[in-house]
């Protein structure tokens, strides 16, 4: 198996959800990038968006990603967003096997409109912000990952099956090589 395996997506698309069932599965601790943000500045997501800003919390991103650097046998859930800086997308690629977890954008939209901690889209139109940072982000998480798996129609079993086995195959030719 790799070293570490590592979820990027869209807000809504499942990183959090399938990164707890794929570290219980595996045995790996999870690492939610967001939540090692939050302990290290001990502000929420929101609050640091109000306070400081979105420019500051992409540095924090930067930050948590380079501090992973050692990690190995790990679950590393990000935030939607990290994938944005060139250096994080280096840093992803380098600490394992990425997975991108896709959704529909009304699928993403059902998934977060209950979600009030969602800074990006508390507004009056975040259907149609999703559709714009989706076709801003899209061909950058294409560009990060190992691998994309649509989520809309498939369950926890099948989305953990479909990452650990295309893990494996993906590490037993990058070895073989």
């Amino acid at each position: 198996m790799p070293e570490n395996i590592i979820l990027i997506g869209f807000m809504g698309t499942g990183k959090s959800t399938i990164g707890r069932q794929l570290s219980l599965s595996l045995g790996y601790p999870l690492v939610d990038t967001d939540q090692l943000i939050e302990e290290r500045t001990g502000k929420s997501i929101p609050q640091i968006f109000e306070t400081e800003g979105e420019e500051t919390f992409r540095q924090l991103e930067t930050e948590v990603l380079t501090s992973l650097a050692e990690s190995k046998h790990h679950v590393i859930a990000t935030g939607g967003g990290i994938i944005g800086k060139e250096e994080n997308r280096q840093l992803l690629r380098a600490l394992g096997y990425v997975v991108w977890l896709v959704a529909t954008p009304e699928e993403i939209l059902n998934r977060t409109s209950r979600n009030t901690n969602r800074p990006l889209l508390n507004h009056t139109n975040p259907a149609e912000t999703i559709r714009n940072l989706l076709a801003q982000r899209t061909p950058l998480y294409q560009a990060t990952s190992h691998l994309m798996i649509e989520t809309d129609q498939l369950n926890f079993d099948e989305v953990i099956t479909g990452i650990v086995e295309s893990a494996r195959y993906y590490f037993s030719k990058t070895k073989d090589s």
